[in-house]
């Protein structure tokens, strides 16, 4: 397929994209339908596509969005994978199963936003609301800055974050407003206060198609941290030695692409809370599970930050004139897809070596 085909400029091209391709393929089809419209008024959906046995014993996932506005990248993926001859033949040669989950968030990815439409973070939402949670007291410090009355920020508010990496340094910085937080539902990484849709739905998919394997990988596709172009593997599972030592055999290359863990301090990510794939866990317990967040670097992590500062800034000002409201999605676009075709060749280049890695690792468990 060509390349640049594969990539959409809005989530309704998207969607199509990722559905025409997987009818074509003869996958078998399955759409979760969302409550709201997209931005332009167009059907919302969480799109799943299974190539391949539905009793296989081995599955793998592979899916976009978690984080709205990421999915420009995690659909290009998944479309030019379901049209590639070579890759399905792989998977299937070796009687492996894989469920393409399209748009985990799809207002998110409609609407430019990382959030849901709860104003969520998906990746910090699946919580066991029952039980005390977690306190993010350094987000607690920051958030009035990060969302001042206005925007552009002042200078005088501009210097108060300055002042704060210049004390703390970018990685505290970092840490304070990415691990995510529950106390302000208008504020940045919000993990909400009960499941959203995403997280109930995706459990769903989950039940649906996973309770039959006895082996689970997954590879979620993200975009927005680390070196432009670059997919660093983060290790994508509970903090266990094994369940690491068999991400690093299958997805380590033999130390040519390394994997991360937000564990021991070795990933761009901070250490989170609320993590999406650990609902593997719960609804395919049968299942050995091992699974790695792909994520592709765009911009240093100061300007990624600013535009999320940005956007939820809107969020909170939907009467901002018109001609800011449109620069400030642009610059979330720009933090989260490079829209050029040599970044595109990194990305599917990348993903595909991964996919294959994650193949011959499930046969040889």
């Amino acid at each position: 397929m060509d390349l640049h085909a594969a990539f959409s400029d809005s989530y309704a091209s998207a969607r199509i994209q990722f559905l025409e391709a997987a009818a074509s393929a003869g996958m078998d089809l399955n759409s979760y339908m969302h409550p709201f419209k997209g931005r332009s008024g167009e059907t919302l959906a969480m799109d799943v596509a299974l190539d391949g046995a539905p009793d296989a014993e081995c599955l793998f996932i592979v899916s976009s969005a978690c984080h709205g506005v990421e999915g420009f990248c995690g659909s290009g993926v998944q479309v030019f994978a379901a049209r590639d001859a070579e890759w399905r033949a792989k998977a299937r040669d070796a009687g492996v199963a894989v469920l393409y989950i399209h748009a985990l968030n799809p207002h998110g990815f409609s609407h430019l936003r990382r959030t849901t439409h709860e104003n969520v973070d998906l990746n910090r939402n699946f919580q066991d609301f029952s039980q005390p949670l977690p306190v993010n007291t350094a987000y607690r410090e920051l958030h009035d800055l990060l969302l001042p009355a206005q925007w552009p920020p002042s200078a005088d508010n501009e210097a108060a974050i300055a002042a704060y990496i210049a004390a703390n340094g970018v990685e505290r910085y970092q840490s304070a407003v990415s691990q995510g937080q529950l106390e302000f539902s208008d504020g940045m990484f919000f993990g909400g206060t009960e499941p959203t849709w995403s997280n109930r739905t995706l459990r769903h998919v989950l039940q649906t198609y996973g309770r039959r394997a006895r082996r689970v990988a997954w590879m979620d596709v993200h975009t927005g941290l680390g070196p432009c172009g670059i997919g660093e593997r983060i290790f994508a599972c509970r903090d266990d030695a094994t369940a690491l030592e068999r991400a690093r055999a299958w997805w380590g290359g033999a130390g040519a692409t390394p994997v991360t863990s937000i564990y021991d301090g070795s990933s761009n990510s901070a250490h989170l809370t609320g993590l999406m794939w650990c609902a593997v866990y719960e609804e395919c317990p049968q299942a050995e599970y091992t699974g790695i967040a792909m994520e592709y670097g765009t911009l240093p992590i100061l300007d990624m930050i600013a535009a999320l500062r940005a956007d939820h800034w809107l969020y909170l000002h939907p009467e901002a004139p018109r001609p800011l409201q449109a620069a400030i999605h642009r610059q979330v676009m720009d933090a989260f897809y490079v829209d050029t075709d040599a970044w595109r060749a990194q990305i599917v280049v990348q993903a595909r070596q991964a996919m294959f890695q994650a193949v011959d690792g499930l046969r040889s468990a």
